[in-house]
Formats: C-alpha cells, sequence, structure tokens
C-alpha cells in the first residue's frame, strides 16, 4: 500500500491571518498533487515573542482549527494540523499542541509538547518552560479510513533530541512519526537531517518534518528544509528555501520489508534495560 504525503513549509509570524491564508493555500496545492496526509509546520498560525503567543492562543475549538477542520473535509484529507498555542481555561501558561483531523473535521487526536526548549543557542536563550506547561501524555493515533494500517506518532520539533519518546512510539506500533518544527537556523544546519534520519532508522518508521523557514522577530530563524524520510533513513524530500510544500509517496510494503529484514524492534530485550534514576550530567557554571 502506497499513501502520499506531503509537508508544508511556512514562514509564519505574529501576522496570524497572513499565516492561515498560507497554510490554506499550501494544503490546498499539496491536496491538489494528490496528498492524502499533509502536515504543517509548529506554531504555524502563530510565532513570535511571549506577547505575540499569548495573544494569538486559541482553545482547540477557536477559529484557527475550525479552519484547518474545514479544509481538511472539503479536501478529504487526513491533515495535521502542526502545532498551535492551546489557551487552557483556568490555565496561565499555554500548551504547544499538535493536533490531527480527519476527512471527516473531526479532530481525531491530540498530543501537548513533552519537552520544552530551554536552551541557549546561537546568541539567543530560548525559555519555553516561562510560557507553556509541558505535556505528560504519548500519544501513537491511528487513522484508519482511508489509510488503514498507518499509525501516526506524535512528536513536536525538540521532541527530536529524545530517542526514548520514539522508541515508545515505535513499540506501540507507529508507523509514520510526525515532527512539525520551529528548529532553529543555528542547530539546524547541523543536527536538523542526522536527527530526522537516526529517528527513522531506529524506530524503522517514515518520518514527515515540516519545519518553519526564515525570520520571525524578534528571534527565530528557522531553518526550513521539511523533509521526508523512509524508514531505511533514506531521504524522499527535503524542501528549497521559502514557503512551500515537499511530497512523497511512503510505500508501507518497503517498512514490512525492513522490519522483516532487520528485526531491531523484534529484537529488543526490554526486561535487561534499566533506566538510571537520573542523568550523571554535570551543567558548568560560567559565573
Amino acid at each position: 500500500m502506497e499513501i502520499r504525503a506531503a509537508a508544508i513549509q511556512l514562514n509564519s509570524t505574529a501576522d496570524k491571518d497572513r499565516n492561515v491564508d498560507a497554510a490554506e493555500r499550501l494544503v490546498r496545492e499539496a491536496a491538489a498533487d494528490g496528498a492524502e496526509l499533509i502536515a504543517l509546520p509548529e506554531k504555524w498560525n502563530v510565532l513570535g515573542d511571549a506577547e505575540a503567543l499569548h495573544e494569538g492562543a486559541e482553545p482547540l475549538g477557536g477559529p484557527t482549527l475550525t479552519a484547518a477542520a474545514s479544509w481538511a473535509r472539503d479536501l478529504g484529507i487526513h491533515l495535521l494540523a502542526g502545532s498551535i498555542p492551546e489557551r487552557v481555561e483556568g490555565q496561565p501558561k499555554l500548551f504547544n499542541t499538535s493536533v490531527l483531523i480527519g476527512p471527516d473535521g473531526e479532530l481525531h487526536a491530540r498530543y501537548r509538547k513533552i519537552h520544552m526548549f530551554d536552551v541557549d543557542v546561537g546568541g539567543v536563550s530560548y525559555r519555553e518552560s516561562e510560557n507553556e506547561e509541558p505535556g505528560d501524555e504519548i500519544v501513537a493515533a491511528a487513522i484508519g479510513g482511508s489509510l488503514p494500517g498507518v499509525t501516526l506518532g506524535m512528536t513536536v520539533c525538540y521532541d527530536l533530541r529524545f530517542p526514548e519518546l520514539y522508541r515508545i512510539l515505535a513499540v506501540r506500533g507507529a508507523t509514520v512519526l510526525s515532527v512539525p518544527s520551529a528548529f532553529t537556523f543555528e542547530t539546524g544546519k547541523d543536527h536538523w537531517e542526522v536527527l530526522l534520519r537516526a529517528r527513522a532508522i531506529e524506530s524503522q518508521a517514515f518520518v514527515i518534518a515540516p519545519n518553519q523557514v526564515g525570520e520571525a522577530p524578534p528571534q527565530y530563524d528557522s531553518y526550513g528544509h521539511s523533509m521526508l524520510v523512509d524508514p531505511w533513513g533514506t531521504v524522499l524530500a527535503v524542501a528549497p528555501d521559502g514557503e512551500c510544500f515537499v511530497a512523497a509517496d511512503l510505500d508501507l510494503s518497503e517498512e514490512d520489508r525492513v522490519r522483516s529484514t532487520l528485526p531491531s524492534l523484534a529484537n529488543r530485550r526490554p526486561g535487561a534495560y534499566r533506566w538510571p534514576e537520573a542523568a550523571h550530567v554535570e551543567i558548568p557554571s560560567h559565573a
């Protein structure tokens, strides 16, 4: 069985209306190209500083996902609505939430980003945890319907650096891994492709990784190079600079072949693995 999948690459900013219009145009173009599973990047409806994110945040039933649901229904596609800043009543911080919408226009799965991007790279300090709350649920969603046999392992951006999350998704049956991202240029030029291919190889699953591209004031500079990767680690498609989509046919029989001829998932020995109580990592002081 083959399915055609597409990754949408955007240069989202604090201009929410423009972002949503650009997303709709590219989703429709990808669907016209035959894509049945289409993925948008992280924070595709609004990307900016804390004020912009809080101002643009919505509940899951808000106008952004209502619009995305109408596209999925009109086009008869499965749409991974990347992630949006989700506002929850009574919760002071936001969630960074990825949503899978079916061709019926209904929300089929929700994943809240688990790992907060609290790092210092390229001379910029990122502290997602100041404004966002981490999720605590791992989500592998069986898509079904027109895509039988496809189970989507849902992750977001910085999650890519935590292989234990992807191993759990693979063990739970994920056949396609989604990585909507706003991966920085500074880290992306050295790590983006390497990490995506590594997660595909070790999980023996397809990876769909739509990324932001270009600048979003005041500090974002995203790497782009949205990508689709097969279970052998071969890059099937990579986006050029600029807003666009890339698509590829995912041959699920190839995934079955890889898993049967090189059965690393089946050869696991869970009984021999022991997690240490804490990571033995010292963070140097620069005081």
